[in-house]
């Protein structure tokens, strides 16, 4: 394993900023980001990977390896906020049970990136349309997660007549609609309009990222000490339940035949959780949950766990089931 490219993504400029967030607030610092703006980088990052997935998909074409790839990804991403929703109202309220889920449903990108580095460092080859698959798994864990609250905090007598305006708010509503949108734009304009928007999505995109991490650090911050409440209980399901995801990953990823490439990305995927697309589309869609608990896990235990022992320990299972 390499030493040096693990220190190098620990010292990446959105995570040090999110612990800039979180250090401001420890030392009473007076930072603070105006509410608006927050809400604004959020939609900017929805779109820009939204489009970003749908160029790639755009080039890669629909081939069979494309469909099965996206096939799985879509299962997995409805599948694993349903299962841990179940694990986690053993101890959370339905609003947190339901982000926590979706957020570990979703993905996280930077974790992603991380898992492709180290893949070239072995020289081991993968798919340009995984990104595809990264883009795809971010809507479904936030549509089962809208659903989940809407079945789950309605009053019986209501919840019998709910499904059309379940599923009208988890499809249309502002966040999923954006990304699923930005998608299909992306797919429909190609590589034309990955040219004609590219200093917008591609030159800004670590900037806001990093920008949008620091207000995710204060967030979490002031209201870290709701952690401690659950702690072991979060803690232990944010190092188990990525294991647990990228063994079903790398199950699929054998099932279909994948590249060792492309099921160690998809591993990374299913085992990563969202600290961009998810916590911000939550912090629009259910204020009630806690900022603290979903980002706190994904961001403060599984991305560093992913980062030093899960890349190279899921790697290390896929070779063994690749001989």
């Amino acid at each position: 394993m390499d030493v040096s490219l693990i220190v190098s993504n620990f010292l990446n400029p959105p995570v040090l900023f999110f612990f800039l967030g979180i250090t401001a607030v420890l030392v009473k610092s007076d930072l603070e980001i105006p509410p608006p703006v927050p809400k604004l980088l959020s939609l900017y990052l929805l779109f820009a990977i939204g489009f970003k997935g749908g160029v790639e998909l755009a080039k890669s074409g629909i081939t069979q390896d494309v469909i099965f790839t996206i096939l799985a990804a879509i299962v997995m991403a409805c599948l694993v906020p349903v299962y841990t929703f179940f694990i986690l109202r053993w101890k959370l309220g339905t609003y947190d049970a339901a982000a926590i889920a979706a957020t570990y449903g979703s993905i996280s990108a930077v974790t992603f990136i991380t898992a492709s580095a180290f893949l070239n460092e072995l020289s081991i080859a993968y798919d340009g349309y995984m990104v595809a698959a990264l883009a795809l798994m971010e809507s479904p864990a936030i549509i089962v997660g809208l659903i989940l609250v809407n079945l789950f905090t309605a009053e019986q007598s209501e919840r019998e007549t709910a499904w059309s305006e379940v599923l009208r708010d988890a499809f249309l509503n502002s966040s999923v609609f954006l990304l699923v949108g930005s998608l299909i734009i992306g797919v429909i304009t190609g590589e034309h309009g990955w040219q004609v928007l590219e200093p917008f999505t591609q030159g800004m995109f670590y900037g806001v990222l990093t920008f949008f991490l620091l207000d995710m650090g204060l967030v979490a911050a002031r209201r870290l000490k709701d952690l401690q409440k659950t702690g072991v209980f979060l803690t232990s399901f944010a190092i188990l339940i990525p294991l647990v995801n990228a063994g079903l990953g790398i199950a699929i990823a054998k099932f279909i035949s994948m590249s060792q490439g492309d099921a160690l990305l998809f591993a990374v995927l299913c085992a990563s959780a969202s600290y961009i697309a998810v916590p911000a589309a939550m912090r629009l869609t259910v204020p009630e949950a806690n900022p603290s608990l979903y980002v706190s896990t994904a961001l403060a235990v599984t991305f560093p766990f992913n980062i030093v022992v899960g890349i190279p320990l899921y790697l290390y299972g896929i070779n063994l089931l690749w001989r």
